[in-house]
């Protein structure tokens, strides 16, 4: 019983930490992005302001992955968050929805895209 438990957290803790380079990979490798759920209303609100000013973004559909639920407990690992939408502009966590609203609303939101190559 105890071969079959070691076994299975082993997997466990190497599949969360396969998880969490996957997601960092992500972040390292693009100016925005964007974990999502396909059916999320603040996922799409998200996706429609950052389209609206034409960044160019890298969005995960969580919800249509395989790994998805393990890329989600990566992210709350890496983050704290566990919710979606998960936005990264910049290697920066920017947090949720209301987050990028607010910073859309202030002005900053396209400084940043700019800054970050994604315009």
């Amino acid at each position: 019983m105890n071969f079959f438990r070691s076994f299975f957290s082993t997997s466990t803790a190497a599949m969360s930490e396969a998880s969490k380079q996957k997601v960092q990979q992500l972040i390292n490798d693009n100016a925005v992005v964007v974990f999502s759920k396909s059916y999320c209303p603040y996922c799409s609100q998200t996706k429609s302001t950052l389209r609206s000013f034409d960044a160019k973004a890298e969005v995960l559909e969580l919800d249509n992955l395989e790994d998805g639920s393990d890329l989600q407990a990566a992210l709350q690992a890496i983050t704290g968050q566990r919710t979606v939408p998960n936005i990264f502009i910049a290697k920066k966590h920017i947090g949720g929805n209301s987050d990028l609203q607010a910073l859309a609303s202030d002005g900053n939101l396209k400084t940043m895209l700019q800054d970050a190559g994604a315009l």
